[in-house]
């Protein structure tokens, strides 16, 4: 995985900061966003810092439900939802790319949990980024 761009503790992710380094992904920042700000205005977002990846990470939640972590790598953003094998079915039936699919069914567990990440590199990412949130709110 690439390492994240917003590793300064005393430089807060303004849009300034964060545009300076989306680069030709500003248009997948905005298209994503757009959709949250339209489909789940009831989403709460909360920058925070941490320490043990000396990073600042995005904690988008609905209700007290987290609904996926953002971090900025070198030219764009990634996304990282966690599943509970209750999830698997849904993730498998979904229509997002394989790569993903395999990721997710392949992956390393954390006790009942699992992670799956997209990167925004091209159009589709945001596609199927709004298909795992669908999953994410679906699943319980």
């Amino acid at each position: 995985m690439e390492k994240p761009v917003l590793s300064d503790e005393t430089r807060f992710p303004s849009d300034e900061v964060i545009f300076s380094n989306l680069g030709k992904s500003k248009a997948f920042w905005m298209s994503f966003f757009g959709h949250l700000d339209k489909e789940h205005p009831d989403f709460s977002r909360e920058w925070r810092y941490y320490r043990d990846g000396k990073s600042w990470l995005l904690k988008v939640q609905h209700k007290k439900k987290t609904v996926f972590w953002l971090s900025l790598v070198p030219g764009s953003f990634r996304i990282t939802f966690y599943f509970t094998d209750r999830a698997e079915a849904a993730v498998r039936e979904s229509g997002i790319a394989e790569e993903l699919k395999d990721q997710f069914l392949n992956g390393k567990k954390y006790n009942k949990i699992r992670g799956l990440t997209v990167t925004f590199r091209k159009k589709k990412d945001v596609e199927y980024a709004k298909a795992l949130i669908d999953i994410k709110l679906k699943v319980k």
